[in-house]
């Protein structure tokens, strides 16, 4: 991996991969859709798009991917969730369906739809903990929040009392969708970070 370009991965088992894929783009990274294992291992980092977290577990297991993305994660490699991939990224879940599968990576336990269904989506200013330039335009759909947290994660925003943005290790996860909005500072975060790792 050059300095300047790493090469990260979009899941495309379901959700707003193009989103993803443009933003990431315009951070200066080489973005690709994944949908097998065995392309994990030409990535530098992954986004985890929004979505619908219970399709994305059947899918992963479907594609044969859980284990191979528990293990991606595990090995440090940088991930990034956002609405669904917070869901996907968490140890613990609440108002998940009983056989839902999540990868892990976050000690957190979050709660799936806390901010209510698909009519009761908003868009609301946060500030996130180390991205300059003011707050981010957050798009919350059915959008998760994040109950509590282990020591060893970093709340890095809130909105309304809710945590909506973490962090733990190389994993990076929120609630809301920067991709849909057309500033792309948390992907560039999420890039810095990811060249940080290699």
């Amino acid at each position: 991996m050059s300095n300047s370009t790493p090469t990260i991965g979009v899941l495309a088992l379901q959700g707003d991969v193009r989103e993803h894929l443009t933003a990431l783009a315009s951070a200066d990274a080489l973005a690709r859709p994944v949908r097998r294992a065995e392309e994990l291992d030409e990535l530098d980092g992954l986004v985890i798009p929004g979505g619908e977290s219970t399709t994305i577990s059947k899918l992963a297991g479907v594609f044969g991917m859980l284990e191979p993305l528990r293990a991606f994660i595990r090995a440090g490699k940088p991930v990034y969730g956002t609405c669904a991939g917070m869901i996907m990224v968490a140890e613990k879940l609440l108002d998940g369906r009983d056989d839902q599968e999540t990868f892990g990576g976050i000690d957190m336990i979050v709660r799936r739809n806390a901010f209510g269904r698909q009519n009761e989506s908003f868009e609301a200013a946060v500030d996130v903990a180390g991205i300059d330039g003011g707050p981010v335009e957050g798009v919350f759909i059915r959008a998760p929040w994040v109950e509590s947290v282990g020591a060893e994660v970093e709340v890095l925003a809130e909105h309304g009392g809710h945590t909506v943005a973490v962090r733990q290790g190389n994993v990076l996860a929120t609630s809301f969708h920067p991709e849909l909005t057309g500033d792309h500072r948390v992907h560039a975060f999420f890039v810095d970070m990811v060249r940080h790792a290699a």
